[in-house]
């Protein structure tokens, strides 16, 4: 019993979960509309309605008041279509609740229970509602009929006994727009068990499948009963839990002992109609009865039928459960699984560079063939893998949709929220990364970037400042930007601020720095604009959280700027952090890596081709071009490696428009990298990212482009 109930916890917060984005989503779709229209209202309707009636079977009171309450407003709005109902008043409301009801769930999958009091949150919603009504009936509309807040009915019958036992067949079902049909039926079957002797029910996994809930909408929730009470008794004991309807009939004992495998005929079924009025008697005709072949075992299934409808029956067809498209999967169990495949991929180096095939004249023709498949075989796995834990950008870009809300109405500024690519995809140990980072970054744009109404006037600008938040994939790496209309950056301004929180040595100039390298000033520590620390900033921590944040999982922030004008804030993020495509090279005995999306050109030069600095550095002219030399030998001192340029090759990269050349011994070939992160105990290295083990046991570093000149 007490997996059981876990696993309807689990249902209750990720059903719920899914409902609150898709109320917030909306809501903040339409925050800027006039008001919502009735699809919106209907849905909001629905939504409240299905929060409150799984609460109330959680047994979460204060969940289920507080959802009701607000299913009010939106029940008044539907039925009397009021013209005055304030926009943004509502807009706060459903955002109060929601904010409510989201840090209960939080609380719940922590272990805790919903205690937070939802009374003063109730009272200004009532508050609300009474508003609407005054104004309804100002304007001399018919105020609805206040609807009944039923609970789910219970019954309490004696335990079945004694020897004679009666045989029931029931369906019950439920409104095609129930959400949670698997947990409800669950409801109704345990209540049950109070009036029977024996039970058996279908679909059996409720519980555990979410997909039952799809067979329960579709063909009903099938019970078979062993009980001593007259028929009347069950049927008073099926009332509630949301059904709609229901189907109780009479069966032998042998078509009970059968089950659900062999289906017989619903003989004299009584249908009960809990949703709709009975049909006026001149409505209903006799029918006549129509002559039936003689009856099969298997001749007759029940086909899907609307809700509140008698079952209809169709011969020689076969019934069809509904096929589950998606199915909810703990992440823990995908990483794991992540971290096997990347197991594998090793593995696959170890057996396939094995020291033991090298012996000459054996013949690896077959093995060859066995080994091709066999990596053909994984790559796809990987493939698939990775696609599993890819998630799109759109419940992170709805959540500074609502910052962008909350916000704005703070610092009283009128702004504009534009979304672009909320549907690219990202690993989604990148997205937990990432959100922090677009939080401070947005509040950034708000606070420092969007002038008040009157500068923008002043400039020429519209009085609402736009804020647009843009995703797109770009060479194996996703590049997020937040850009503003606001005023921009002053370099001069930054500068001043940046040497006078010794930031800048002393004998450096502006003119020692380009406008980027200023720009990149904001993201140190301590370091704000803000004379006056407010609720949103002034502490210069929020830029500085970002880089942290970025930089742990291989990111970088780019910021421009035009003063006056505006600024864009870019983030570049790998794709996933696990497995990469990277090229193999040797320096001596030291292997490295790179990540085969940074290579732009491989290169064979001559030692005339290199210019050398005063300084020592050395720059490589490619077709008229000169870019920076780094030889791997000198800057990680591996005395073995080659000296002369001759004897190597050169590698031409780039990182963020950035362009050096890396000079190698040799080249070993491209491969599928697991990343490995380099242990805490050893000091970073500048140029490092990480490391990788090779199929040969040795250990490969991967080259960090950013950081290695």
């Amino acid at each position: 019993m007490g997996e059981e109930l876990d696993g309807m916890l689990d249902m209750y917060l990720y059903e719920n979960g899914q409902l609150l984005e898709q109320l917030e989503m909306t809501t903040l779709e339409k925050k800027d509309a006039d008001s919502f229209d009735d699809d919106d209202i209907n849905e909001f309707f629905r939504v409240m309605h299905t929060i409150k009636g799984s609460s109330g079977i959680m047994m979460f009171d204060n969940i289920m008041k507080l959802a009701h309450k607000l299913e009010d407003v939106f029940f008044y709005i539907r039925e009397s279509h009021p013209d005055n109902v304030p926009h943004l008043e509502l807009v706060e409301k459903i955002l109060a609740v929601s904010d409510f009801l989201r840090e209960e769930f939080d609380n719940i999958k922590e272990g805790g229970e919903p205690t937070k009091d939802s009374s003063a949150l109730i009272k200004d919603i009532d508050k609300f509602l009474t508003k609407i009504k005054n104004e309804i009936l100002e304007e001399d509309k018919e105020l609805p009929k206040e609807e009944p807040d039923e609970g789910p009915q219970q019954f309490y019958i004696g335990a079945a006994g004694g020897d004679k036992f009666k045989y029931y067949y029931v369906i019950a079902y439920y409104r095609n727009d129930t959400q949670m049909s698997n947990i409800h039926a669950y409801a109704l079957a345990n209540s049950l068990k109070e009036v029977t002797d024996e039970m058996y029910y279908s679909p059996e996994d409720i519980i555990t499948n979410e997909a039952s809930a799809d067979v329960i909408l579709e063909q009903g929730f099938k019970i078979l009963l062993k009980s001593n009470l007259e028929e009347d008794d069950i049927k008073a004991a099926l009332g509630g839990f949301d059904v709609e309807s229901t189907e109780v009939s009479k069966c032998s004992k042998e078509e009970f002992e059968a089950g659900f495998d062999v289906p017989n005929e619903i003989v004299g079924s009584d249908t009960i109609d809990l949703g709709e009025a009975e049909a006026p008697a001149e409505d209903k005709k006799e029918e006549k009865p129509e002559k039936k072949d003689e009856v099969k075992p298997g001749d007759y299934v029940i086909e899907n039928k609307s809700a509140g409808k008698k079952a209809t029956f169709a011969k020689n067809k076969k019934s069809k459960a509904a096929a589950a498209s998606y199915i909810s999967v703990n992440v823990n169990k995908i990483d794991q699984l992540m971290d096997l495949i990347g197991e594998v991929v090793i593995a696959e180096s170890v057996v396939l560079q094995n020291p033991d095939l090298n012996v000459p004249g054996l013949n690896l023709t077959n093995f060859n063939k066995a080994a091709a498949q066999l990596t053909k075989f994984i790559s796809e796995m990987q493939d698939v893998i990775m696609s599993m834990r890819m998630m799109t950008l759109t419940n992170t870009f709805q959540k500074m949709n609502r910052i962008v809300f909350d916000t704005s109405r703070k610092v009283g500024k009128d702004i504009e929220f534009k979304m672009i690519g909320e549907n690219t995809e990202v690993d989604k140990n990148i997205i937990e990364h990432i959100s922090d980072p677009l939080m401070h970054m947005i509040r950034n744009s708000i606070d420092h970037g969007i002038e008040d109404k009157e500068e923008r006037k002043a400039a020429g600008k519209s009085e609402k400042g736009l804020i647009t938040l843009e995703a797109k994939n770009e060479g194996g790496k996703v590049l997020i930007s937040v850009s503003d209309d606001g005023g921009g950056m002053n370099p001069e301004k930054l500068f001043a601020k940046a040497k006078k929180n010794g930031i800048v040595p002393r004998d450096k100039t502006i003119a020692d720095y380009t406008n980027k390298e200023i720009y990149q000033f904001i993201t140190s520590p301590g370091f704000s604009t803000k004379e006056k620390v407010t609720e949103l900033s002034g502490r210069g921590v929020g830029m500085d959280v970002v880089m942290q944040n970025i930089q742990s999982v291989g990111g970088m922030l780019e910021i421009d700027s035009e003063y006056g004008k505006g600024s864009t804030m870019t983030l570049k993020i790998p794709l996933t952090l696990a497995i990469i495509s990277g090229i193999l090279m040797e320096v001596g005995n030291q292997k490295f890596v790179i990540e085969t999306g940074s290579v732009k050109e491989f290169i064979n030069v001559k030692g005339s081709s290199i210019i050398r600095e005063p300084d020592g550095e050395e720059y490589l002219n490619v077709r008229g071009q000169y870019y920076m030399v780094v030889r791997l030998n000198e800057k990680y001192h591996i005395r073995d490696g080659r000296k002369e340029i001759d004897d190597g090759i050169m590698i031409l990269t780039e990182y963020e428009s950035q362009k050096i050349c890396i000079f190698v011994d040799r080249l070993l070939g491209g491969q599928e990298i697991v990343v490995k992160p380099i242990p805490e105990y050893i000091k970073k290295v500048d140029g490092l990212s990480g490391c990788t083990q090779l199929g040969d046991g040795s250990i490969a570093l991967i080259l960090d482009i950013g950081t290695l000149s």
